[in-house]
């Protein structure tokens, strides 16, 4: 993580140099340069509240939008307070393959590490 995203810790969601690639690399599969990653925070899952990664075209009111490198990440605002600080890495090892979210602001988490509270 480079100076420029320590500081923007705290003004919300950071996308990691490897998860950007990993965005970059899955829109131009779509073909598409229109879609931005929308986070969301949803109710569900053993802890309480569960995460949502996916590709959205919306723009909805309220909506906080991010770019990195290119990389629109869009959260909504009942997410955001829940979000901020919260960091998106894509882990590629021979254990485990996917996005992960490092939140500052879960207090607990499922065993699983789908959901948290």
């Amino acid at each position: 993580m480079s100076v420029s995203d320590e500081t923007a810790v705290s003004e919300g969601i950071i996308l990691s140099d490897a998860a950007a690639s990993k965005v970059k690399s899955l829109l131009e599969q779509e073909g598409r340069d229109d879609l931005a990653l929308r986070v969301a925070v949803q109710p569900g899952g053993c802890s309480g509240l569960r995460y949502q990664l996916f590709f959205d075209e919306r723009s909805l009111d309220g909506d906080v939008v991010k770019d990195f490198e290119g990389v629109k990440v869009v959260t909504d605002r009942m997410s955001a307070p829940y979000l901020g600080g919260a960091s998106i890495d894509f882990v590629d090892t021979i254990e485990k393959q996917g996005f992960t979210i490092d939140n500052p602001n879960a207090t607990g988490s499922c065993a699983c590490g789908d959901s948290f509270n």
